[in-house]
């Protein structure tokens, strides 16, 4: 980790799990660290368990709910700095049943990709004016398998949780990519970065609207982690290497080195579909705008 005193970050999701740890070690390099949460209460928590880990790091906690495009802006009105350094969309659910965001969007799609580009469009702005800025977008390993279908985001065409999903984090990723061909088009120094974290034992799938699932599923779940997950530092370990390895390219896909991207230390693929698929990234960086009416600074 390198020395970020002077930084401005902002972690969404940081009360828990990969967002926890991320904001808790860009504050223990020295960042002013925001704490992006949707719960209040949790945030607080959060907060003070993080001022006790890591005594005298700068650290704040501001609300913002991805599923929520008033949230979003309102999140950006009161963004009192002149600046933001490094954005790390961390937030996000997964394989939920079937569910509508505040503006009438499927779940996931809405949470992972909408609400992460709204952010980020409604952060540029200062972004813009960042210290070698950067934005690190958590997409996840599933995303290999996502049957991509621009017709077919929110299962207008038929619901099925896992796939959705998958479809959110491809979308993410379709998401990095775009952002760093527009910024590099603007003549921007910004850098955009995708991670996938691998298998990591969070919440994720336990909590938010799959803690009213039943009582096999959650059992399932828990054994399955326990068996199979690791633990949320080492999950942890490819978002705090894309934000802060100093000569890491815009464009990176920062993934565990292991089989399958489920576990190892980071390392840059450049071998995937989405990385080079332009054409397809394009497309859905004009719906996202026409879903969310929100545009980028540049």
């Amino acid at each position: 980790m390198t020395d970020l005193s002077g930084k401005i970050a902002v972690v969404t999701g940081a009360n828990s799990g990969i967002g926890y740890v991320t904001a808790r070690e860009l504050a223990r390099a020295g960042a002013h660290t925001v704490l992006a949460c949707r719960d209040p209460s949790r945030g607080r928590d959060a907060l003070a368990r993080m001022r006790g880990e890591v005594p005298g790091a700068r650290l704040e906690l501001r609300r913002v709910d991805l599923a929520s495009l008033a949230s979003i802006r309102e999140f950006a009105a009161g963004w009192d700095r002149e600046r933001l350094d490094l954005l790390v969309n961390n937030a996000g659910i997964a394989m939920v049943p079937f569910a509508r965001t505040a503006d009438g969007f499927e779940s996931q799609f809405g949470v992972n990709h909408l609400g992460t580009f709204a952010l980020t469009g409604v952060l540029s702005p200062y972004l813009t004016k960042g210290c070698e800025p950067r934005v690190v977008t958590v997409s996840s390993e599933g995303q290999r398998f996502a049957p991509f279908d621009l017709g077919n985001l929110q299962g207008e065409r038929g619901y099925r949780t896992g796939d959705i999903y998958a479809q959110s984090k491809r979308a993410n990723l379709y998401f990095a990519m775009e952002l760093q061909r527009r910024a590099e088009r603007a003549g921007l120094p910004l850098r955009s970065m995708a991670v996938a974290p691998g298998l990591t034992r969070t919440n994720v799938l336990t909590g938010g609207a799959n803690a009213s699932r039943g009582r096999v599923y959650r059992t399932g779940i828990r054994m399955l982690m326990a068996i199979a997950f690791r633990p949320v530092e080492q999950g942890a370990k490819t978002s705090l290497y894309a934000a802060t390895t100093p000569d890491l390219p815009g464009g990176s896909y920062i993934v565990p080195d292991g089989p399958f991207q489920l576990r190892g230390e980071p390392i840059r693929r450049v071998d995937e579909i989405a990385i080079r698929d332009a054409e397809t990234a394009a497309k859905l960086w004009r719906l996202s705008e026409e879903f969310t009416g929100v545009g980028y600074a540049f």
